[in-house]
């Protein structure tokens, strides 16, 4: 989850830096941090002492700049998997993505065990069309190696003009070979919210949140109430699967669309006082209409937030697999001319306090998809817990629970599709199921 870096400026995101200039540090130090203070010092001088060797005596002439930029990224990436050093056009680029549209072949990637990995293809756009899946490990790029390069770095090569051709060789789970993908670069636009009636269903797809995210759920639910009509409309059903996330204030947004009241989320950063909590306005834009929110093993961070604080308040029903287990905030912290790096400052909890890093959401009702012949022994992601270098669950307790992986395959013909089918049976009074509909007050430590 990415929290928009406009908020940046106003300082009022999580885990903002603070700069102190030395006269107001205080005068008197203690021995102990005198002793760590000569410590970071001499950390510092050893990494000096390396860079002035590199420069000197490697085999060809470094280029300095890109020998810094490197450490730097080293170092963040060493953290956790979310957080990187971009560069300023990785951070334009970044910032034109937020705004819904940008260029490339329309995939989430991160980084595992030196590769890239697909979180998730996003629908429409070139990459979902030649077939990426979630959870393929792209091991080359036009025939050169992804190993060694940074995750920036990797997705700079497969960024390029529109109607340019590029090659990927994936590792996909379940195959013996490496596929070869030949894709097309496009103009993605991203309309990160889809509709469409479904009978006496009103069916919302959220691809991911970006700045236009909540915008399209009140068009979504105008027009589809509209269409079915108030009285005839059983319901709504919110997809998220496959949803890599996005920003913050987006997934608040929506959230707040179907909540009259209560707490959203909270964000915890390593300083007690840097909690915040992010409440429900009075309102819900379906009038109470029953909700089931759809997710899977892709469905990551904004996805999760908007699915928890809906199940926690008993306000819909989650329904599919658990889902991917991205429970940390990044901060976009600007670095002037000289880009922005990603930051993980904090953990975010869902209303009844729970942490879902590592461990997803868990649904209320599970329900597998029946694998195609082609498909078998792949169609699932390891989920957060599977990253190399994740921020493990709280407490030794909680880490023993981290999710081992879940499904995150969704056939393309909606008719194959067993949990929009088990939603829309729900939802019309078909079938019946003891978390449908949710019993509010049922679950325990939701604040209102």
């Amino acid at each position: 989850m990415i929290r928009k870096a406009s908020l940046l400026f106003a300082g009022v995101l999580v885990g903002a830096v603070a700069v102190s200039t030395l006269s107001q540090l205080p005068l008197r130090v203690s021995g102990a941090a005198n002793a760590a203070a000569s410590d970071t010092y001499r950390q510092l001088n050893l990494f000096g002492d390396v860079f002035e060797r590199v420069r000197s005596d490697y085999v060809e002439v470094p280029d300095d700049a890109q020998l810094i930029e490197s450490a730097i990224n080293g170092m963040l990436t060493s953290l956790d998997p979310h957080s990187s050093y971009m560069s300023p056009k990785t951070f334009r680029d970044m910032q034109v993505q937020t705004r819904g549209e940008f260029g490339g072949l329309g995939i989430e990637v991160t980084m595992e065990d030196g590769l890239v990995k697909v979180v998730s293809p996003i629908d429409d756009t070139p990459a979902h069309k030649a077939g990426v899946l979630a959870g393929d490990l792209i091991t080359h790029i036009d025939g050169e190696q992804v190993q060694g390069l940074s995750l920036n770095e990797a997705v700079e090569k497969m960024r390029g003009p529109v109607n340019t051709d590029i090659a990927i060789t994936v590792r996909r789970e379940g195959r013996a070979e490496p596929l070869e993908i030949k894709i097309t670069r496009d103009v993605i636009r991203i309309r990160s919210v889809r509709w469409r009636e479904e009978g006496d269903v009103g069916y919302i797809r959220v691809t991911q949140f970006n700045e236009q995210t909540f915008d399209g759920i009140q068009k979504a639910v105008e027009e589809l109430s509209g269409k079915i009509g108030k009285s005839e409309l059983k319901g709504y059903i919110i997809d998220l699967r496959n949803n890599p996330g996005g920003l913050l204030d987006q997934a608040i947004a929506v959230s707040d669309a179907f909540l009259d009241r209560g707490e959203i989320v909270s964000t915890r950063g390593r300083n007690a006082d840097e909690t915040q909590r992010y409440n429900a306005r009075a309102g819900d834009l379906t009038s109470g209409k029953p909700v089931i929110v759809l997710v899977n093993g892709g469905s990551a961070s904004a996805s999760e937030i908007v699915a928890g604080a809906l199940q926690d308040h008993r306000r819909a029903t989650v329904l599919g697999t658990r889902s991917f287990g991205k429970g940390s905030v990044q901060t976009i912290i600007p670095l002037g001319a000289n880009g922005a790096i990603r930051l993980t400052t904090a953990r975010y909890y869902t209303p009844s306090g729970a942490s879902i890093q590592a461990k997803g959401i868990i649904p209320d009702i599970e329900v597998l998809q029946e694998l195609p012949e082609d498909m078998q022994g792949r169609g699932e992601t390891k989920g957060e817990a599977g990253l190399r270098g994740h921020l493990e669950a709280e407490g030794k307790d909680e880490a023993e629970k981290e999710s081992s992986g879940s499904q995150a395959y969704v056939p393309a013909d909606p008719k194959d599709d067993k949990q929009l089918a088990l939603a829309l049976d729900l939802l019309r009074g078909i079938q019946v199921n003891s978390a449908f509909p949710p019993i509010a007050g049922e679950r325990a430590s939701v604040p209102n």
